[in-house]
């Protein structure tokens, strides 16, 4: 159940078809390929992914993920598996642009100890705001060009060879 913090929010038009960037976002394996810490995605099982993530100073750790709510084009949600009070969640949603061509993405993260955790998490190099907002971008730019340029709140290198 998502804690009541200020959810951190980021969204973006994709210039390509709601299914396409819902079919690419959903098949989670993918989210190495945008998301900025993300170096490796492992499916355990039909809804629990194993994340490894690149932290400050190269430290990698492993968090396993959850999907909780999946609605075909529409919204994705999932969560970390953790104590309660020390989850993060995340809700995508995927919404027609009014041209009916373009896709809407707009990200809800959720993080623990709310504000406390965003000091926390700044405090030591990694901005959860800007992350989101990157991640979205880099997810449009490898859905309408295949190609990643945008590196900023990533881990360093990661994108330099797409």
């Amino acid at each position: 159940m998502p804690s009541h913090n200020t959810p951190i929010e980021a969204s973006v038009t994709i210039h390509r078809p709601i299914d396409a960037v819902f079919s690419f976002y959903r098949d989670l394996t993918n989210l190495p390929r945008f998301l900025g810490d993300v170096v490796a995605v492992e499916q355990i099982d039909r809804a629990t992914y194993r994340w490894t993530i690149q932290g400050p100073l190269g430290i990698r750790t492993r968090q396993t993920v959850r999907l909780t709510d999946v609605h075909a084009n529409a919204l994705i949600r999932y969560e970390t598996i953790a104590a309660p009070g020390l989850r993060t969640y995340w809700t995508i949603q995927f919404v027609p642009a009014s041209d009916g061509g373009d896709t809407i993405v707009r990200e809800m993260m959720e993080m623990p100890l709310g504000r406390f955790g965003r000091f926390l998490l700044a405090s030591i190099g990694k901005f959860p705001a800007g992350e989101v907002a990157a991640n979205l971008r880099r997810l449009k730019e490898i859905m309408e060009t295949g190609h990643v340029t945008d590196t900023r709140y990533a881990v360093r290198g990661k994108f330099s060879n797409t």
